[in-house]
């Protein structure tokens, strides 16, 4: 392409290649064939005889959405094609698209884990807190905690008292 091609401001409803439709994006051609195969729905540009994708306003449109999706809000590909599907490319370009559409009560959102891999995190958060479920009595903890204190000397003698057998 020459440099007065490239200086021309192409309309909104103008069809772009491949190339001018990532320029104008910011991405890398490639990017823009592989989210053709995995936004089919979305993806449609027109091929020429000769081979050559030629991106509509409509395509444009989806384009945008995606990356929005994707690289500003760190959506997964599969992520990113659900909230289209469920939602539109409207209300992510408009900002008005929201995850968990479906539940319309936030309080049974932040109540309800989301699937499996919620439940890990929740169960692991659990599992590593420091926080105790409910007050102890201040001699309790204190008694316990000279019990660990006791053992964890203990086991630092066997420890020493085997490395000084070693070392001799």
């Amino acid at each position: 392409m020459g440099n007065a091609a490239k200086r021309v401001k192409k309309s909104a409803d103008a069809y772009r290649s491949i190339g001018e439709a990532a320029d104008e994006l910011g991405l890398q051609p490639h990017v823009l064939r592989y989210w053709e195969g995995k936004f089919t729905r979305h993806l449609k540009p027109m091929k020429r005889p000769d081979g050559r994708r030629m991106f509509r306003p409509e395509d444009m449109k989806a384009l945008k959405a995606i990356q929005l999706l994707v690289h500003e809000k760190g959506f997964t590909l599969k992520g990113a094609g659900q909230l289209l599907n469920e939602q539109g490319l409207d209300a992510v370009l408009g900002g008005d698209a929201t995850l968990n559409a479906k539940r319309a009560d936030p309080i049974s959102a932040k109540t309800e884990p989301e699937g499996p891999a919620r439940r890990l995190q929740e169960s692991v958060r659990a599992a590593f807190s420091y926080e105790q479920p409910g007050p102890k009595p201040l001699g309790a903890s204190r008694s316990r905690l000279e019990t660990m204190l006791s053992d964890l000397e203990d086991i630092k003698a066997r420890l020493d008292a085997a490395r000084l057998s070693k070392a001799a």
